[in-house]
């Protein structure tokens, strides 16, 4: 076989109607799909290319199809073809270890300085691709063993150095892993979520499952070490002895890099934030009903924190305190006597001490968490907001807070539908602990109770209160408001107002039938219009502005307001507001009543604008940081109390946030 180099998609190459791809000098590799099973297809070949003149269309290969295409390898290294007869199948590589990996480092045993004189006993599976053309099934694990097989022998030959053990790093956001696992790879546990820097390391939080391959079973003989027992959780009686282990458990977690986005985590930095959280966290322990609880809610509080795939109780449980505490993490949740309103009003007092000021927003909204069965609390298909549509799901009502200088969640309560309360549900309300004096609310009912909650403690300073079209075009709503406070309330685009005040009463008689008795506007009078139709009239002036400075850079829109009279049920309302528009750069307008006085200046209505956007901001680092729709629970209590541990972790984010800005300002 000759050598050949092959590449997809580029002009200097071309494909001939047999799916032959034609390389610049003429060379011919057939990309026709392989399939079939391994004994129809023949005997794999596994052959040694480096240094041969294969080794290009090794590097080609890699670099085109690889997920991480290729870079040149450090130090000794190894590439491996695999063929079915004369056409290549897969590619692997091996080459240097990590210097360190908790996980290697746990289950072999030795010591650093063992560890700095026998690293060299160990290589890594650098890269493994199968080729994209190729379908066949348990062609990778055939083709790992086959590699394996070989490798020994290869090493020893080229370097003059035996081997022991080989390690490869596999990303479960990506790949099962099924391989390696079948070639009988052993787990051994995560990296830790940094790379080499310098001389130091920079966390990034894209963890990855190591798998260990023994070549020599005596490996541990050889070093003189013993592999060290692993428990995530320290089972000791004596009380000490637990904070230690506790304190270890948090120093144990990935945290996800995009926590703090605007800064390179070195590992000290990793180190003192696990310190801070347990510090962080020891400011609720006197909500708890006895002293085992704290270690229960430090691992729900940092698994939420955490880089874990799932971040309901069951994987957090498992990951920080071993499978004896998955059922009293889920207790605990559930039903354990501990004080969880009490810590939320605590948690309210330390936000309100970070981010009051004058000017500040109260914001409201409803998020929606996509849920399967019929069991969990409050459940129903019913409108979500994420996907547009009715779907099965559980809603909760949220109020937040936004100031010049921050922002985060106050305090929820979950939407239960009226069909909860029929007497078809009794049995469900009982199994998922509903307290018995609950009774129906719409969703504005609950907001306004929880709103007029947070404003009778006097902790944030509001001038505004932000909501969506949910609660924006419901007027009760509005006028329900605490005193003092100006709304910002998103309006849907067919929501109908009147620019001037028309005559209403009772139409005149024409003589035929009934009087009509219904208050309506009059003939001739100002009739309503759609907010769409206006924004699209020549009745206000729009004007360019920049609402904020984006982490892309400035946010820019075109702003128009008008003063307006609603209209409800057809009839102007009494006083006006006024009808705030803005135009993003896609052309789509959002629209908002608000009833701020006439004089409030243009610009303290765009800060108002984008002070609204912040609850929605914090959902979205509910979601992607601190698990906020990951929850599994099923009852009443377990909701609420996963919401307020969310909420505690958005406020420790806030905290890191505030604290890395200062350093890099110094």
């Amino acid at each position: 076989m000759k050598p050949v180099m092959i590449s997809q998609g580029h002009d200097e190459h071309s494909t001939d109607e047999t799916g032959i791809i034609l390389t610049s000098p003429g060379v011919e590799v057939s990309t026709v799909p392989l399939t079939g099973s391994l004994k129809s297809l023949g005997p794999v070949k596994v052959e040694t290319v480096s240094g041969t003149c294969f080794e290009p269309l090794w590097d080609h290969l890699v670099k085109e199809h690889h997920y991480l295409s290729y870079h040149n390898l450090l130090g000794r290294r190894l590439k491996y073809l695999a063929f079915i007869g004369e056409r290549p199948a897969a590619a692997l590589s091996f080459s240097a270890p990590a210097l360190k990996l908790r996980a290697r480092d746990r289950f072999i045993g030795w010591s650093d300085e063992q560890r700095k004189v026998f690293l060299g006993r160990m290589v890594s599976n650098s890269r493994f691709l199968i080729m994209p053309w190729v379908q066949v099934p348990c062609l990778a694990s055939h083709v790992l063993s086959l590699a394996v097989q070989r490798l020994q022998e290869d090493w020893e030959q080229r370097f003059h150095t035996p081997l022991w053990l080989v390690e490869t790093f596999v990303d479960p956001s990506r790949f099962k892993a099924t391989s390696y696992r079948a070639a009988n790879w052993q787990f051994t546990g995560y990296t830790y979520g940094s790379s080499k820097q310098g001389q130091g390391y920079t966390y990034h939080g894209s963890i990855k499952e190591v798998y260990l391959y023994v070549l020599d079973a005596r490996f541990r003989e050889h070093i003189g070490c013993q592999q060290k027992p692993y428990s995530p959780a320290i089972r000791s009686s004596h009380t000490q002895k637990k904070w230690e282990g506790q304190h270890m458990m948090i120093k144990d977690t990935t945290w996800h890099p995009a926590q703090v986005p605007f800064v390179e985590l070195t590992e000290e930095d990793v180190s003192a934030m696990a310190d801070e959280l347990i510090a962080f966290h020891q400011i609720f322990h006197d909500y708890y009903g006895r002293v085992e609880h704290h270690r229960l809610g430090m691992a729900y509080l940092s698994g939420l924190m955490s880089n874990l795939n799932a971040k309901s109780a069951e994987p957090i449980a498992l990951e920080l305190l071993g499978e004896k505490g998955v059922r009293p993490l889920q207790r605990f949740m559930k039903s354990y006597l501990w004080d969880d309103q009490a810590m939320e009003a605590k948690h309210q007092s330390l936000l309100s001490e970070t981010i009051s000021c004058p000017g500040g927003m109260m914001t409201i909204d409803s998020s929606e968490f996509l849920k399967k069965g019929q069991e969990s609390v409050g459940v129903k298909r019913q409108y979500c907001g994420r996907y547009g549509k009715v779907e099965n799901c559980q809603s909760g009502v949220f109020i937040g807070y936004a100031s010049s200088k921050g922002y985060g969640l106050l305090s929820s309560q979950l939407y239960m539908p009226e069909d909860w309360f029929s007497k078809s549900y009794e049995q469900r309300r009982q199994d998922t602990l509903v307290p018995e004096d609950l009774t129906f609310k719409t969703k504005q009912e609950i907001a306004l109770e929880l709103i007029h909650k947070i404003a009778k403690t006097g902790q944030f300073e509001s001038q505004w209160l932000g909501c969506d079209a949910t609660f924006g075009a419901d007027s009760e709503f509005l006028q329900s408001l605490p005193e003092g406070l100006c709304y910002f309330a998103s309006i849907r685009s067919n929501m109908r107002v009147f620019l001037q005040k028309p005559q209403v009463g009772t139409p005149p008689y024409n003589g035929k039938g009934r009087k009509s008795q219904k208050i309506r506007v009059l003939p001739g009078e100002p009739q309503s219009q759609t907010v769409a139709e206006i924004a699209a009239s020549n009745n206000c002036s729009w004007v360019p502005v920049i609402l904020a400075e984006g982490a892309k850079g400035p946010l820019v829109a075109e702003v128009a307001r008008i003063r307006v009279f609603p209209s409800k049920d057809g009839l102007p309302q009494e006083n006006t507001v006024w009808l705030f528009m803005r135009r993003m750069t896609d052309d789509q307008i959002k629209y908002a009543f608000s009833n701020a006085p006439e004089e409030t200046p243009l610009p303290e209505m765009c800060k108002a604008a984008t002070m609204r956007w912040s609850i929605e901001q914090c959902f979205e680092d509910g979601k992607s940081h601190v698990g906020m729709a990951q929850y599994e629970h099923r009852s009443w209590p377990a909701w609420h109390r996963h919401m307020i541990f969310v909420f505690l972790g958005l406020h420790f984010l806030l905290r890191l946030r505030m604290k890395f800005k200062k350093k890099l300002q110094r």
